[in-house]
């Protein structure tokens, strides 16, 4: 098990997938990883050496923002649009949907897990 960004990935996974595991990367992000660290996307991580999972773990703390910082920034973005009564915030409040999606039938569902 590697440890990075706060995060175990496991061995077993190929590089780009085990990344996507990493909050704040997605396939796209893990993919210009696996371009900048010179290793293919289908190597599995496990067969990465510790000079080479060192190198993994600083290319993703120094390029990109991931974990807490991502969360923290989202919430932040939610609690502006709270805080300036846009409609996007109200609808974050209520717990409906925020982009448009229809509430008569599937929202339902949502709408009981948000409120108890």
């Amino acid at each position: 098990m590697a440890y990075i960004q706060n995060t175990h990935l496991n061995d077993k996974k190929k590089i780009y997938q085990a990344c996507t595991q990493i909050y704040g990367l997605g396939h796209h992000h893990s993919l210009q990883i696996c371009d900048v660290l010179g290793v293919s996307p289908e190597t599995r991580l496990g067969l990465l050496s510790p000079g080479q999972q060192t190198l993994l773990a600083q290319i993703i703390a120094q390029d990109y923002d991931t974990g807490n910082d991502v969360r923290r920034f989202v919430k932040q973005n939610i609690q502006r649009l709270v805080s300036i009564h846009s409609y996007r915030g109200y609808r974050h409040t209520q717990g409906l949907p925020v982009r448009g999606q229809r509430t008569h039938g599937n929202a339902k569902t949502a709408r009981k897990l948000v409120r108890n």
